[in-house]
């Protein structure tokens, strides 16, 4: 038998720790201790009869080591396809992450029927088979090729795994997946180490990819311990309101692709509807005459998006006035106030400034910067900005208009949704083609110049 030893655990981000501690020096956060029983391993996992075993692998000169194509599986799912870097690669391990009833076990249920080219186990230690099964119905898609466990012990899901040699494996979720060789109850440290420990060996060894549905904690990161993040290729985030019908697949972690991808959802009674141009969704049918709105040419990874920039200005009632945003950082858009003040000598001392971007998005593209801005100005002023008008540019603390990247996207873009004018920087002009573009360009460099315009 191993011998069992105990150490003491951060149940926010997994560091550990011989004694109990009341705060934990990794995340700052008090009263997360709590002490856990693991199993040592014995010498005979390392060395047999004859002596220390001799490893198979052995150092290759980089000069000599051949580059393949990686093998990438199409999921039949746009969207995540885009996320991944262009298809699920086989022996990878993903972990999708999310709030409670964001929709994760909706798209991997989903994802795993359209699949019907391949045998996909999809295992399942928090509902039953009845219940997959009405969920199955409500989407709409059958297969004969999806397999359904319900099952939490991870010793029996290897035995059905073998008995099966699925080509992809669902588990929903890690945090209720528990294995026998630690004494310790499930979606503890210890147990979620060791469980996505041994799913990562099955990856690599089989090449077979491999789903991980994981919890998140009351502030949005992935519960269990940092390394489950480290361990894996890919970690997605699905993030969105719940009440609102529009959820977004993003990825903080690509060992195979690029991090700046988005996805986006609609969420329907009978699934998830992939949104294919979601500058469409995001800017609302309205009427003309009204102020504070206005549209901004963004950026996520390849994919231009034109977003609603909404803003609302009013005299502070209670002396002290307030900067409140939603999906845009509250400390640029204090900037652009002081510099809206500053270098345009708007009064914005005493106003309380509300700002908001449609559809659920948190943009961090700085090319919106110019639409936010003249989006205060209008609600300010009154003056409401003409229905096909947007913007794509950085504002500096000078008070100059800014040049972005990929300009030519975003007016591709925008002229595709059939606006007449963008409003982009005099230095983005340099080496643009103008020739093929339908779109009338309005460059400029100073931040008064361009609000004189759109506001007279």
């Amino acid at each position: 038998m191993a011998k069992k030893k105990t150490a003491f655990f951060c149940q926010n981000c997994g560091v550990q720790s011989p004694k109990w501690l009341g705060k934990c020096p990794s995340c700052g956060e008090w009263n997360t201790f709590v002490e856990e029983v693991f199993a040592a391993f014995e010498p005979q996992d390392w060395v047999d009869e004859k002596g220390p075993k001799i490893p198979k692998s052995k150092p290759v000169a980089i000069d000599e080591i051949e580059i393949s194509n990686e093998f990438r599986i199409q999921t039949k799912d746009i969207e995540l396809d885009r996320v991944l870097g262009g298809g699920l690669v086989s022996g990878s391990m993903v972990l999708i992450g999310g709030e409670p009833g964001i929709g994760k076990s909706t798209l991997m249920l989903q994802i795993a029927l359209r699949m019907t080219f391949a045998d996909i186990l999809y295992v399942s230690g928090e509902e039953s088979e009845q219940q997959l099964k009405m969920r199955a119905q409500r989407i709409g898609h059958q297969s004969s090729s999806l397999y359904i466990l319900t099952e939490t012990n991870l010793n029996s899901i290897f035995i059905q795994i073998k008995a099966l040699r699925p080509s992809i494996l669902i588990i929903d979720s890690i945090q209720t997946i528990f294995t026998d060789k630690v004494d310790a109850a499930s979606g503890s440290i210890t147990q979620v180490r060791q469980c996505a420990g041994e799913l990562m060996k099955f990856a690599k060894k089989t090449n077979t990819p491999v789903f991980l549905i994981g919890h998140i904690t009351k502030d949005g990161s992935l519960a269990g311990p940092k390394i489950l993040e480290h361990m894996v290729d890919t970690v997605i985030q699905f993030e969105g309101d719940r009440h609102l019908s529009y959820r977004i697949l993003r990825t903080t972690k690509n060992r195979f692709g690029s991090t700046s991808e988005l996805g986006i959802y609609e969420m329907q009674s009978n699934g998830l509807r992939q949104v294919s141009n979601p500058s469409e969704i995001l800017i609302s049918q309205r009427d003309d005459g009204l102020s504070g709105i206005s549209i901004g040419a963004s950026l996520e990874g390849n994919r231009p998006l034109l977003i609603e920039i909404q803003s609302l200005v009013s005299s502070a009632a209670y002396g002290t006035p307030q900067r409140s945003s939603t999906g845009f950082d509250s400390k640029r858009l204090n900037m652009l106030l002081a510099v809206l003040e500053k270098r345009g000598g708007y009064r914005l001392g005493m106003q309380d400034v509300f700002l908001n971007i449609t559809g659920g998005l948190r943009i961090d593209d700085p090319a919106i910067d110019l639409a936010v801005a003249v989006s205060i100005i209008s609600s300010l002023e009154e003056i409401p900005i003409p229905k096909k008008v947007c913007f794509a540019a950085e504002i500096g603390l000078g008070g100059e208009i800014r040049a972005v990247n990929r300009i030519e996207s975003r007016i591709m873009e925008a002229e595709k949704l059939g606006f007449d004018q963008i409003y982009i920087s005099n230095y983005n002009t340099k080496g643009l083609d103008v020739s093929k573009i339908n779109i009338e360009i309005k460059p400029y460099s100073k931040l008064d110049s361009v609000l004189s315009s759109i506001l007279n």
